[in-house]
């Protein structure tokens, strides 16, 4: 609590609503006596301007363009840490010491294998269906695979559920990758690094070695670190509210893969590459951005701009230089969808159209190109954005488990529909 308070009046009531402070960030109202004290609930479509929890994981300022991961700025984690030791940050709250990371290294690294019967559930799809709907059904089952670790009342349990998840995300999304693309299962390899393995397991042959290129593998570890966490966003409160009615783990995160299929959440970077592809040239931009200005055209610039950062997207600039680095290792000079993407960012940062209105070029402007020139197809995009935020997923789902605050969500209405009426006979309408 603040010690100050916000006055209410509805009608001729007037009362007094604490307010809360947070460590950093804008202060809030409780209206958790609200509907007690007055009758009225808050109207607040998309929670935009609702917090629904209390959390020390991630904040976000997107009016500055920051983020923090357990107070640590995104840019220094990803310049200088790995993937599994933001995993290790995101869920116990501290960067670990040597000792540290190299046990938790080696339990994720020990939990990457899933159950042999695994590889037969994958065969009831067809090889046409999309991965994301494969990946909802195959993190749904793990359930109903490793039956110890789901009791939400045991922090042991808690604890492996969230080693297992993290360990055996890379081993089915790359499973469901050579499932689309009909080749063999590919193992995990015990004596790689995290996203060395993943890249392994989706591009390995058994006909010949594969040697994993080490600027490919920092590329797709910095993107792992990128998408680890964003807050409280569709996806995560999705987790949050099936976890607050008690679901298992598995089910939990099933659910966030489902709500992040959605194109305006996990899907803006194969949309934004889409797009690219549609303007083709760096001859047709002036078309197209005349195109995006007209308000009574359906075309929109999809990579630019963000719900939460008003300013330029912290991840970007990262992401940006990341692009440049693995395009420039592949030897790809001269494409087309670059040359395009990067006279977009010209203009976006340049144009007083786009500085107005803050369409900055945001994440999913670049992921979308650097992962194209990894090697995957747009159907794989969101299963990799699944991947790398299943961490933050079970971070903030811990974090509410452990939380003496939270109770089974339940959003209220303002209800428009018909008023009571009575029921009339089939033969009398």
């Amino acid at each position: 609590m603040t010690g100050k308070s916000a006055a209410v009046s509805i009608g001729d009531k007037a009362i007094e609503l604490p307010m809360r402070s947070g460590s950093i960030g804008p202060d809030v109202v409780d209206i958790g006596s609200l509907y007690k004290q007055t009758g009225a609930f808050t109207y607040d479509p998309g929670f935009t301007s609702t917090a629904s929890c209390e959390s020390k994981i991630t904040y976000i300022d997107g009016d500055e363009g920051v983020l923090l991961h357990r107070g640590y700025p995104i840019d220094q984690l990803a310049e200088h840490g790995d993937f599994l030791e933001v995993c290790y940050l995101l869920l116990y709250g501290e960067l670990p010491t040597k000792s540290q990371k190299d046990d938790f290294d080696y339990r994720v690294t020990h939990h990457t294998m899933v159950h042999e019967q695994m590889s037969r559930f994958f065969t009831g799809f067809r090889r046409d269906a999309h991965p994301m709907a494969v990946m909802c059904g195959c993190v749904g089952a793990l359930s109903a695979f490793y039956h110890d670790s789901t009791d939400i009342t045991d922090p042991h349990q808690r604890m492996v559920a969230s080693l297992r998840m993290i360990a055996k995300m890379p081993t089915l999304a790359a499973m469901a990758y050579k499932y689309h693309i009909g080749q063999p299962f590919v193992y995990p390899k015990n004596d790689l690094d995290y996203a060395s393995n993943f890249l392994r397991m989706c591009f390995a042959v058994p006909c010949e070695d594969y040697v994993v290129n080490p600027v490919l593998s920092r590329a797709m570890d910095r993107i792992f670190i990128l998408h680890a966490d964003h807050e409280q966003n569709a996806s995560t409160s999705t987790v949050r509210l099936a976890g607050s009615s008690g679901a298992n783990p598995f089910a939990c995160i099933a659910a966030g893969i489902a709500c992040l299929w959605g194109p305006a959440h996990g899907g803006a970077n194969e949309a934004a590459l889409n797009m690219l592809a549609e303007i083709g040239s760096v001859e047709h931009i002036p078309e197209y951005i005349g195109r995006a200005k007209d308000k009574n055209d359906p075309f929109r610039l999809m990579g630019f701009g963000h719900r939460v950062y008003k300013n330029y997207d912290p991840r970007a600039k990262i992401m940006q230089k990341t692009t440049h680095e693995v395009l420039g290792e592949l030897g790809i000079k001269d494409d087309p969808m670059l040359e395009v993407a990067m006279e977009l960012e010209r203009i976006a940062l340049t144009d007083e159209y786009f500085i107005e209105k803050k369409l900055y070029p945001n994440i999913d402007f670049y992921s979308g190109i650097t992962l194209k020139a990894l090697g995957f197809p747009t159907t794989m995009f969101t299963v990799l954005f699944a991947l790398a935020r299943t961490v933050g997923w079970i971070a903030q789902w811990n974090e509410m488990i452990e939380d003496p605050e939270q109770r089974i969500g339940r959003p209220r209405q303002l209800y428009v529909g018909q008023s009571r009426r009575d029921y009339i006979p089939v033969s009398k309408r």
